[in-house]
């Protein structure tokens, strides 16, 4: 059962990490730090004095450069590749007690695939904001994001279980609002 918990911790973090990508490690740090987080040998880095300063100043400035309208798209090209590396490494961080195969394995495609997927609908959700209010909505979605990457990530470390399913269903329901086909609409042939 532990087993199961460490994956659905390591998918909720991971998933948090598409949201904004420092805020996750942030709180993971925290968390370790104050011994409510196991890390796995070799990222207990993680849960030390200089990582949450780094964290915390690589968090700050990230979410501070989400609030210029031209830069909030720029950083998006640059954060949705590092959004799933940082989903690899934090899924496989909290995965403790497995062999490296199944570790990475999961971290890779289960991690770097759940942040993948919520860094894809921000974007997405972002280009939309762009065009729809020229930029000037950009800043309530990026007061969204950074709070959903904290909420989930402290979700997931008090509540992997239920993390999952609420993120789960936040893409579902993403997914369908914004990446969903037209059907059943009548093709036109001009003629």
């Amino acid at each position: 059962m532990e087993t199961v918990l460490c994956i659905l911790l390591g998918l909720g973090l991971a998933a948090a990490c598409g949201f904004r990508v420092f805020i996750p490690p942030l709180v993971m740090s925290v968390a370790a730090l104050a011994g409510h987080l196991t890390l796995a040998p070799g990222f207990r880095w993680i849960g030390t004095w200089p990582a949450l300063l780094a964290f915390g100043t690589a968090a700050a400035l990230e979410v501070g450069a989400y609030y210029f309208p031209w830069l909030d798209n720029l950083l998006d090209a640059i954060a949705s590749p590092t959004a799933v590396v940082a989903g690899i490494m934090v899924s496989a961080s909290v995965m403790t007690d497995m062999s490296p195969l199944l570790k990475w394995t999961l971290a890779v495609i289960a991690g770097g695939g759940a942040a993948g997927m919520v860094q894809a609908i921000t974007v997405k959700t972002r280009a939309l904001s762009s065009l729809f209010t020229l930029g000037s909505g950009n800043h309530v979605v990026s007061t969204t994001e950074s709070a959903g990457a904290a909420a989930a990530a402290g979700i997931s470390i008090v509540f992997p279980a239920f993390a999952v399913l609420v993120l789960g269903l936040a893409a579902f329901i993403g997914f369908m609002l914004f990446f969903r086909r037209s059907r059943g609409r009548p093709v036109r042939h001009e003629t």
